[in-house]
């Protein structure tokens, strides 16, 4: 009798894991973005000097990176668990 393989990254389950990835990533994008803004006067010259919208650009593109980057390291831990069991 074979053991019950866990689901895989195409399933509900290893779907809810991959966007808990991706918002881990999101949440320390955002949290990044702030400390930047806030360590680094340059940048937040920078931003000053380009209005709402250059900020906004800012935030997003930083979030989005971030949240990429966590989602396909999700990836790869929900294939090498899957790998191991």
């Amino acid at each position: 009798m074979r053991a019950k393989k866990s689901p895989g990254l195409i399933s509900p389950t290893g779907v809810i894991k991959l966007m808990t990835h991706a918002m881990m990533g999101a949440a320390l994008g955002l949290a990044f973005t702030f400390a930047l803004i806030l360590a680094n006067p340059a940048v937040a010259e920078l931003l000053n000097h380009g209005g709402s919208g250059a900020v906004f650009v800012f935030v997003v593109t930083l979030v989005t990176t971030f949240a990429i980057g966590a989602a396909l390291t999700g990836v790869v831990f929900i294939l090498d668990e899957d790998k191991e069991s």
